[in-house]
């Protein structure tokens, strides 16, 4: 099972929004996952496992290996298909 931290500012709004798409391209794609949805200053705290983590806020803290995706294009509508394909090229090809 691959674990994706999904953040915004405020982890209610627009980081549901983006879990939820994430969630169902994960399953269309049969990739099992779990969600952590939190702050984008609470990051830090769930990386322990983690594949990727998925922000709709700035965010520029460097993650080591773990890959950082902004995902507003799930909000905006803007790009979502070379968003999907970015998301899927890493959890598909991410060992955690």
């Amino acid at each position: 099972m691959k674990k994706v931290i999904v953040a915004c500012g405020g982890a209610v709004a627009t980081s549901t929004v983006a879990a939820n798409k994430i969630k169902e391209l994960c399953e269309v794609n049969g990739i099992d996952i779990e969600v952590v949805q939190c702050r984008i200053n609470e990051i830090e705290a769930y990386t322990n496992g983690v594949s990727m983590i998925a922000t709709t806020s700035k965010f520029s803290k460097d993650m080591g290996e773990i890959p950082v995706v902004h995902v507003m294009g799930f909000i905006s509508g803007i790009n979502q298909e070379a968003l999907k394909e970015k998301i899927l090229d890493i959890l598909k090809n991410k060992w955690i």
